[in-house]
């Protein structure tokens, strides 16, 4: 037997007896961290010592138990496990906590311990450990082939959902999601590990047991818990891969947790088809939760959407925001509740505020079924549930019938908070072993014990009076500490008067403290009288608890419902406050919107003015929007902003504009920015290809497509092919043409406008004033000849003699720019056969190859340069461009 991996061999007969409890619970518990209980502190030895130290900041010491040399040893004081063991966890480390299961003072040899539950990122429930306004996600992820199924719990509030599909969905359903964990089969090369290595360099995979995800187990496990003979009741009957990753997943929270774990009262089969998709790229780019520089949410959607009042709804609207949806009538039915809300001003005030006043019941149930809620958590609950029937009362008047149907699960709660209030005393302590939990009048026998106590102290307070004039000595105190008890003590300088019958307890450095035979008998019986008293209440507690747990299923509604209503009352505040309307949806490709405006943007307090515009997509005529403009100009702005508008409306929420018509898109895909992942080998210009070959293998007719920049990333006649033929591709290949929005800076894709039926110009209008520009932000319809780009670098505050020197190249490469004869060069196929220009590929100087056409061409436009058309006649004007002119036809 060896101490440790690295350790050398200790035999087991010369460890200590805590050394040997303390490796066997280590076996029974590898790849954590084992907290180990000793009194007042929790010690970590050998391995597990080195990382705490290093991580924690802790003093690493040693001792020797017994072995053949000293132990690694660090610790920190039991109060502090969760600020200790909150770090641990967050960077990356599971950790089992090891208890006392007996009391120490009935112990015979070594104290029992035991691991009472490991906390691992996905399996973290405490407010110090997890952000309170975002759901705590771990996910089981079990792959067959090209099919996945994927669980979703997060322990904290019970949610816990089940899918499944083709791989690629549910690694961006798994992206949306971001889960702080992952559960696969520990399998030599494991495909859903491999998938699971895909969402996040910050999610931890772990891996279990195979044979808990085997079918047949899987639904053992699940039939068990919900207390079923079968899983076609719970709608799962057609889902396989799903079943074995739900009772996986299950099965490891179980054992992680050493718990039952009732609070899971429901798994939830869903359709990832019920929403549309968003992939990963767009998360980002779009910027929904988070920026892509920076971690907090400022410059999100999620900042503008967010003004919840209530954990529960600030975790209900990220949901909603990376899960739009594509039913219309569901959509609508969110839309009728906000624009109700919206208009009654009243209503909506008195329901937020009120909403205000609601704890986070979903989490506070969790706690409750767990049994580690405690006598504060009831009364938030009780101070809820008082809620109830007034935010009931605040939308009596509402005629929607999504809204009436929220209500009803509000309501039945009287008794419940009745109980607790009659149980519990107003301001409890938080801790449920020290007595003063209940009320008054709840158990007679309580009642006697406090009331025996009550007298003791009322005796005792007496006593020193009583002392004082029986002794003469008037300075002598009645003290009480929980290592003496209660005592008299004297001063020095009155030890002469202490009486014989006073039994000394304790020397001091000023005086004596003495014990008397009826002193001691009263303290006999008050502390045992304070004992009873604190076992009792915590037995009328735990039972007052367990009745609050048989109402765990509706309040876990109730919570359901006070998000929805949280989230609609937000949306309706954001409506008003950001004068949005509301969207009308469809079933055909139509995108109309009147005035857009970005939703982030306009609220970041800029000086400038927001310019709104306007957009019309469609299959028929506009379903390519070329988009043109000089940088800084507002291209990838008004990209953006469209693509937010349609996620909004999707999510039902009105939108930033003054009217919009949204055909219902079923995936949103973009390609905006640049970004590398060096870690993975993959350049900026990989990615970028990377994210194009996703949207032109997976969109459809009815996604909504973003380009921005395609081709940037490598040469510039690279980058004109690649992006000429994606747009053809978006165009003519049949179930493959997508809604888009495409910038560019290539001028010379705007010729797809002339060969293409469905492809449209437009561009951000500027004005030129004395070699500067002026950002004008509106779109217009027709190109954009001229980029700026000089201009943009002198306003960065490039050098002048850069800019001129630049001024000069530019000049250079528009004179000698391909023009091809009438139809476009780039368009042309390799097995067209009709006549055209050979293209020029230096830009500089006469190619070896070049025709003559080519080379009377150039003088021609060499003669055109030299002339001054001011200094000409009108008949020498004539006859020069006759001259010029015969040349050409030569």
């Amino acid at each position: 037997m060896s101490t440790e991996t690295g350790h050398k061999q200790t035999r087991p007969e010369k460890l200590t007896p805590m050394m040997r409890q303390y490796l066997t619970i280590k076996r029974n518990n590898p790849s954590t961290l084992l907290l180990y209980r000793m009194g007042d502190f929790y010690e970590m030895f050998n391995e597990d010592a080195r990382i705490a130290a290093q991580v924690l900041g802790l003093t690493l010491t040693s001792r020797n138990h017994g072995g053949d040399e000293s132990t690694p040893l660090a610790g920190f004081p039991y109060h502090a496990l969760d600020r200790y063991a909150n770090r641990l966890v967050k960077a990356g480390h599971k950790i089992a906590i090891c208890e006392q299961t007996e009391d120490p003072k009935k112990a015979k040899g070594v104290v029992k311990r035991d691991v009472v539950e490991v906390i691992t990122a996905g399996t973290a429930t405490e407010n110090n450990f997890i952000d309170e306004r975002s759901n705590n996600f771990i996910v089981g992820i079990a792959q067959n082939g090209n099919r996945a199924g994927v669980a979703i719990c997060d322990l904290s509030t019970g949610d816990f959902t089940v899918d499944e599909a083709d791989c690629r969905e549910i690694q961006e359903e798994l992206v949306r999601v971001d889960p702080s964990e992952a559960v696969v089969a520990d399998t030599e090369g494991s495909e859903a590990a491999e998938l699971a290595g895909r969402i996040g360099e910050h999610v931890l995979v772990s891996k279990y047991d195979p044979w808990k995800f085997d079918r047949h187990h899987a639904e053992q496990v699940l039939c068990s818990h919900f207390d079923v003979v079968s899983l076609e009741g719970m709608g799962l009957e057609s889902y396989r891969e799903g079943v074995q990753a739900a009772g996986g997943l299950l099965s490891y929270l179980k054992e992680q947790k050493r718990s039952d774990l009732r609070h899971i009262s429901a798994i939830v089969p869903r359709s990832m088809s019920e929403y549309a998709e968003v992939d990963p790229a767009t998360i980002r780019n779009l910027e929904l939760l988070k920026p892509l520089h920076g971690e907090d949410t400022q410059g999100t959607l999620l900042s503008v959407l967010d003004k919840t009042s209530t954990a529960l709804g600030a975790r209900l609207m990220k949901r909603w925001i990376t899960h739009p949806l594509k039913n219309i009538e569901r959509i609508n039915r969110r839309l009728d509740c906000v624009q109700w809300l919206k208009r009654d001003v009243f209503a909506r005030g008195e329901t937020e505020l009120l909403l205000k006043g609601i704890a986070d019941l979903e989490r506070l149930m969790g706690r409750v079924m767990c049994e580690r809620a405690n006598a504060r958590d009831l009364i938030a609950l009780r101070n809820s549930l008082r809620v109830f029937p007034r935010l009931t009362k605040a939308l009596s008047s509402s005629t929607e019938e999504r809204i009436k149907e929220l209500v009803l699960d509000l309501e039945g709660f009287e008794e419940c908070e009745r109980r607790i209030g009659s149980v519990l005393a107003e301001n409890p302590p938080l801790s449920i072993r020290e007595g003063g939990l209940i009320n008054p009048g709840v158990s007679p026998e309580l009642d006697t014990i406090r009331e025996a106590a009550t007298n003791g102290k009322k005796w005792i307070a007496g006593l020193q009076e009583k002392e004082r004039s029986r002794t003469g000595i008037a300075s002598l105190k009645v003290g009480y500490n929980k290592v003496f008890g209660y005592y008299l003590e004297v001063s020095k300088s009155n030890l002469s008067s202490v009486p014989s019958e006073y039994l000394r307890k304790q020397t001091l450095v000023n005086g004596e403290r003495y014990i008397t035979p009826e002193l001691k008998e009263m303290e006999e019986k008050l502390l045992g009288a304070e004992e009873r008293q604190a076992s009792l209440e915590y037995d009328l507690f735990v039972q007052l608890r367990a009745e609050i747990a048989l109402q765990c299923v509706r309040v876990q509604r109730a919570g359901a419902a006070v998000a929805e209503l949280d989230v609609l009352v937000c949306l309706a505040r954001v409506a008003a406050d950001g004068r949005f309307c509301r969207p009308a949806l469809h079933e055909d490709t139509r995108m109309v919107v009147r005035d857009g405006r970005h939703p982030v943007i306009e609220n970041m307090g800029i000086e400038e003015e927001f310019v709104p515009n306007d957009v019309v997509l469609d299959r028929s005529e506009s379903q390519i929007l070329l988009i043109t403009g000089p940088n800084m100009a507002g291209k990838s702005t008004y990209l953006r902003q469209n693509a937010l508008i349609a996620i909004m409306a999707q999510i039902g929420s009105f939108v930033p504009a003054t009217a919009a018509e949204i055909g219902v898109v079923d995936k949103f895909f973009t390609r905006v920015g640049a970004s590398d992942r060096l870690a993975r080998g993959q350049s900026t210009f990989l990615v970028e290809m990377i994210e194009v070959a996703n949207i032109l293998n997976n969109a459809g007719d009815r996604s909504l497509v973003l380009l921005d920049e395609v081709g940037r990333g490598t040469s510039t006649f690279d980058g004109i092919s690649i992006a000429w033929a994606v747009a053809e591709y978006l165009h003519e290949t049949p179930n493959r043409r997508p809604r888009t929005l495409f910038a560019t800076h290539y001028h010379e894709l705007t010729e797809l406008a002339l060969l293409f039926p469905r492809i449209r110009n437009v561009h951000v209008k500027v004005k030129e004033w004395n070699d500067k520009i002026i950002f004008l932000r509106k779109i217009d319809e027709g190109s954009c000849d001229h980029s700026y780009g000089i201009q943009v670098a002198r306003l960065a505050g490039v050098p002048r003699p850069v800019i001129l020197r630049a001024k000069e190249i530019l000049a250079n490469l528009e004179s000698m720019e391909l023009t091809p004869d009438r139809t476009p060069v780039l368009a042309r196929h390799k097995e067209d056969t009709r006549s055209a220009p050979d293209i020029q590929t230096d830009l500089f100087s006469s190619a070896p190859g070049a025709s003559r056409e080519d080379l009377r061409a150039r003088d021609v436009a060499a003669e055109l340069r030299q002339i001054e058309p001011n200094n000409l006649t009108p008949l020498e004007a004539l006859s020069l461009l006759s001259e010029l002119s015969a040349k050409l036809r030569e």
